[in-house]
């Protein structure tokens, strides 16, 4: 399962997105692989961020752009010339979805298609992994696991939005991108977890600011299942998967699931409650009141087909998990380098994978 650092070292790669949470540690992991790598995004949406934190724009070409426009995306690609690229730019919110739903189809469905339009005009591109979400199906509030072959759909516009980004790859793999000889898969990972995310409305970064004030975690769906897991265990499924798609090719240019194990499938209970008694401070949450949009129950991956063709399979454990996100947060309160940190923990997660 482990990287081939051999694969990636001088490989002209392209992440978009690379100043978000996901997009950054990538940055990283493919730097510290000896990628040659650009990126291209909208300025970090956080402050603070990780992007700035760790320095991410040290190691790579930083190029601040809308993936909503064709022409300048079109022109990136065409001066770097990517043989790899990871399309990670996206709004990710469900519930900013509802306060920007034009934001949200517009750059997570024709994004997609500028991203991908450009790539097979560029010359250069052999793979493409875009990363959607396990909230493309339509969720039936069922208690097994998602499978690549499950109905896309979604009620609210995020979901939705995710859906439409599915049908859209596939509509250019079947129409241009296999004839164009790029091999271009689609990537589903569950809700990830990490330092350096300081998103609004989302569990761990909102507990994690109510941790440091010592105030209570306002909790919206106490018994709402996500699949949990580390940043790092769906984008080591992201490396591994756009390293098969360079090696042979179309076999593996599909849609894939990255999430954890089915015990890690946790409730927001479950997870705040941990956070809370790691942190140091025992249980301190209350059940926040009010009429907010709707968002899913229950959701879970199946993981089965990674496991069997990729042999990728989660390293981490949730407890695990979220012991790292609290070390890296720590660390961060105390001015620590959180460069040096984040390496040193890819570097430990990379041992595991080994």
């Amino acid at each position: 399962m482990g990287i081939n650092s051999d694969f990636w070292r001088g490989r002209r790669v392209l992440v978009t997105g690379h100043t978000g949470f996901k997009g950054s540690w990538l940055s990283l992991w493919l730097q510290s692989l000896g990628a040659n790598l650009q990126g291209i995004a909208l300025p970090p949406p956080t402050n603070p961020a990780l992007f700035d934190f760790a320095r991410v724009a040290e190691g790579m070409e930083h190029n601040i752009a809308d993936i909503r426009d064709f022409a300048l995306m079109r022109k990136l690609l065409d001066d770097f010339k990517p043989e790899v690229i990871f399309h990670m730019a996206a709004q990710p919110l469900v519930r900013q979805s509802y306060h920007n739903p034009i934001e949200t189809y517009e750059t997570n469905v024709m994004g997609t298609v500028n991203l991908l339009e450009a790539s097979r005009h560029c010359g250069s591109v052999k793979v493409v992994v875009n990363i959607t979400s396990d909230k493309c199906y339509e969720n039936l509030e069922t208690d097994r696991g998602y499978r690549e072959n499950d109905r896309m759909g979604g009620h609210d516009p995020y979901s939705s939005s995710k859906a439409c980004a599915e049908l859209v790859s596939a509509a250019y793999r079947l129409s241009f991108l296999t004839n164009d000889d790029i091999a271009m898969a689609t990537a589903r990972a569950g809700n990830v977890i990490g330092g350096g995310d300081w998103a609004c409305d989302r569990l761990v970064p909102d507990t994690l600011r109510a941790l440091e004030k010592r105030q209570s975690v306002q909790v919206r769906n106490p018994n709402a299942v996500r699949p949990w897991q580390h940043v790092l265990e769906p984008l080591s499924g992201y490396l591994l998967l756009a390293e098969k798609l360079y090696l042979e090719g179309h076999e593996f240019a599909d849609g894939w699931n990255f999430g954890p194990n089915d015990d890690d499938a946790r409730s927001v209970r479950w997870v705040v409650e941990h956070l809370c008694e790691s942190w140091g401070i025992g249980t301190l949450w209350t059940n926040q009141p009010g009429d907010h949009p709707h968002e899913a129950n229950y959701l879970k991956l199946d993981i089965s087909k990674a496991r069997k063709y990729l042999n990728w399979a989660p390293r981490l454990s949730l407890k695990d998990a979220l012991s790292q996100v609290i070390e890296w947060h720590k660390a961060s309160l105390h001015d620590e380098d959180m460069q040096l940190k984040s390496l040193e923990q890819i570097r430990r997660y990379s041992r595991l994978i080994t």
